[in-house]
């Protein structure tokens, strides 16, 4: 007997309701055995002019709808708001939760039977996922891939990675600031998305190592043809899925979470990481715990050479044979009975596709880059839920240090003083920035990596313990200690940090900790006046009333879970 599909509650119907849902999609010359009951595969694209990553994905959805055609399906293609990292203000992140929803429900009042999720800019992947994770239909991500190599006077560069160096460079004199609008130019020199192993390319890896991808789809450059083809067998796939029943949270299990918790400790993939794993595991209902991301993945050797950890970039890392080299090398603390989309585990979908073709790009498990290279959760009394690091990107002789602490009260504080000659500050000194957390911003920015005084800069002075409740781009890099829980706009203990506190931090104990006594803080609490919400009104509104803390992913309280795919009332 014919599978009956989710689409059929649309085109299969008889009566007045039939006939509207046929009829006007043949205004775009659709014939009538397109409505033959053939599986209707959403292509859900985030393509945007304003979000630069994601700009080449018209060219991507063609592919697909070719790979959808060939099997016999029915593609339909869709858009959603598109978050666009370098551009949108305050924070891409602020929007994510908002872009889930959109996905969620464009893709579950629909007749579509099936999904392809076109994704490349840092948090078009989650909120996709996100959103998809909700609905539970088979799912495939097809991610859009990093720009080619960044190429400057004869070096590489990489995208996000050398911003912060060229703007230490323009604040020391050593960059004018025509080398750096020609640089401009040089580090963004095709389609793509950063090629650094920023949160981008993270978020490519996450998805294919969750099992959300065909075999080696992370790392294919956006300009290599290859990626296409990519897009076509998936769109080919994607079909097969919806008839195999083959949906979204058969594949997203707890071991596969494990698994791409371990896969972002070899890869030294983002700190941001973190905070979109928890949201999709919060929406599939998976039990992921902020400490799971410690346990499982601070031990794992870093494996890959690339910015900002490494030297090396997303072009090389897939020449050198991409994240199936890598699963091979992790294949004794990988789960190996987890399933994929393409129906088969990861052992069986990279055979014969494991050879390494350059080890100083790819190392061997036996001979890391780094022995333990994972994000570290750190606790105190400076951070009860729990704050985060990436050990990687950090100088090793700052991992346990004790310092003076300088606080900016909000990030226009930071701006403003940051580059006073009277501030008094020195290396040994640890920066505290508030309010930028999830409630604070709002929408917890990216301004964890503080760039440092410019008087200490000109001493010479490379990195320092900077501590805050926002986040950090995956491209930067420094002894940055993120997503501070409870933020301080609710009243967490960073809001009552004051200048000349003394801080330890101990990365190898885990401990964040504010030498401070309770009797003082309490003093400190009561005289604490709260700040006002940063809008009366609108989707900022309801994410300050509703937004969950960083170390449970930041997800909106009432989208936490899913509603299924059922709608069950048309429309006329």
């Amino acid at each position: 007997m014919k599978q009956k599909l989710r689409s059929h509650d649309w085109f299969g119907k008889k009566d007045k309701d039939g006939i509207i849902y046929r009829s006007w999609m043949k205004n775009q010359g659709m014939p009538t055995d397109m409505f033959d009951g053939r599986p209707v595969i959403g292509i859900c694209n985030t393509f945007s002019e304003l979000t630069p990553c994601n700009a080449h994905f018209r060219d991507h959805a063609e592919a697909v709808k070719r790979g959808v055609l060939e099997a016999g399906g029915f593609p339909v293609e869709f858009p959603i708001m598109s978050l666009g990292e370098t551009l949108l203000k305050p924070t891409a992140m602020l929007f994510r939760n908002l872009a889930s929803m959109d996905a969620e429900e464009s893709i579950r009042g629909n007749p579509i039977d099936g999904v392809v999720l076109l994704t490349g800019c840092d948090k078009t992947t989650p909120s996709t996922v996100m959103g998809a994770s909700s609905v539970g239909l088979p799912t495939i991500v097809v991610p859009g891939g990093p720009m080619l190599n960044g190429k400057y006077k004869g070096q590489d560069i990489g995208s996000g990675t050398h911003v912060w160096k060229f703007d230490e460079d323009m604040k020391t004199g050593k960059m004018t600031q025509e080398d750096c609008e020609f640089a401009e130019s040089c580090m963004s020199r095709s389609i793509g998305h950063c090629m650094t192993m920023g949160t981008a390319s993270t978020m490519a890896v996450m998805v294919e190592s969750l099992g959300l991808t065909l075999s080696g789809a992370s790392a294919i450059p956006a300009a290599d043809s290859r990626k296409k083809v990519m897009a076509q067998l998936s769109g080919r796939r994607i079909v097969d899925m919806v008839r195999e029943n083959l949906t979204i949270d058969k594949i997203l299990t707890k071991e596969a979470f494990e698994n791409a918790i371990k896969v972002n400790a070899a890869v030294g993939g983002s700190s941001n990481f973190i905070i979109h794993l928890s949201a999709i595991a919060g929406r599939i209902g998976i039990d992921l715990k902020l400490e799971d991301f410690d346990t499982l993945g601070s031990k794992i050797p870093l494996l890959l050479n690339l910015m900002p950890s490494g030297k090396y970039l997303m072009e090389d890392f897939y020449y050198a044979g991409g994240l199936p080299v890598i699963l091979n090398e992790l294949k004794e603390q990988l789960h190996k009975n987890v399933i994929t989309v393409t129906g088969k585990n990861h052992e069986e979908n990279i055979k014969g596709n494991t050879d390494c073709y350059n080890e100083d790009v790819i190392a061997k498990y036996n001979a890391p880059i780094q022995t333990e290279a994972g994000c570290v959760v750190v606790k105190g009394n400076l951070a009860l839920n729990g704050a985060v690091m990436k050990p990687s990107a950090a100088t090793p002789a700052l991992l346990k240090h004790r310092g003076r602490a300088v606080v900016f009260e909000s990030i226009e504080d930071y701006n403003k003083r940051i580059d006073d000659p009277g501030l008094d500050i020195d290396e040994t000194c640890v920066m505290v920035l508030k309010y930028v957390g999830p409630v604070g911003y709002p929408g917890m920015p990216e301004v964890g990596n503080m760039a440092l005084p410019k008087k200490l800069l000109q001493q010479g002075v490379k990195d320092m313990v900077r501590i805050s409740d926002g986040r950090m781009s995956g491209t930067a890099y420094g002894t940055a200690v993120l997503h501070v829980s409870p933020e301080s706009a609710i009243g967490g203990n960073l809001a009552l940090v004051q200048n000349g506190d003394m801080i330890e931090l101990d990365v190898e104990q885990r401990k964040l900790h504010l030498d401070v006594s309770d009797e003082e803080l309490e003093k400190r609490r009561a005289a604490w006046i709260a700040p006002k919400m940063a809008a009366e009104r609108g989707y900022v509104n309801l994410y300050i009333k509703h937004v969950q803390g960083a170390d449970k992913g930041a997800d909106l309280d009432f989208l936490v879970g899913n509603s299924g795919s059922v709608v069950t009332r048309d429309s006329h």
